[in-house]
């Protein structure tokens, strides 16, 4: 049984921060390749980040050097942080797990990823 939860979301200003959480059960990132991906209002969603199972990460060029990827082996959950956020990072989150390596950046993430949590908004003015 797989499931995701996010959370960490929230409305900052401009050059602001949030961290993102996405808290895993029924499998550990040992075990699976993971992402997190987002979808702005009238967009199609994309590929933000990649923590893939041997610890390598990937990131979009639009977030490259603002956002961090990494996980918490202990507690099993994956984290974005987001620095010096843009009002274009506004969208909604999702984090997303896949059992087998997906390219990246993902050209379908629903059809690729088996997995996904519920998201949470973030807001930047």
């Amino acid at each position: 049984d797989v499931q995701l939860v996010e959370s960490g979301g929230g409305s900052v200003q401009a050059g602001g921060s949030l961290r993102l959480s996405c808290a895993a059960s029924g499998y550990t990132y040992s075990t699976m390749h993971m992402g997190w991906f987002r979808q702005a209002q009238g967009k199609m969603r994309e590929g933000v980040a990649l923590h893939d199972s041997d610890g390598s990460t990937r990131y979009a060029d639009s977030v490259k050097g603002r956002f961090t990827i990494s996980h918490d082996n202990a507690k099993n959950i994956l984290y974005l942080q987001m620095n010096s956020l843009k009002p274009e990072d506004t969208a909604m989150y999702c984090c997303a797990a896949s059992p087998l390596r997906r390219p990246w950046p993902p050209l379908n993430p629903m059809t690729e990823y088996a997995y996904w949590g519920q998201g949470t908004q973030v807001t930047v003015s």
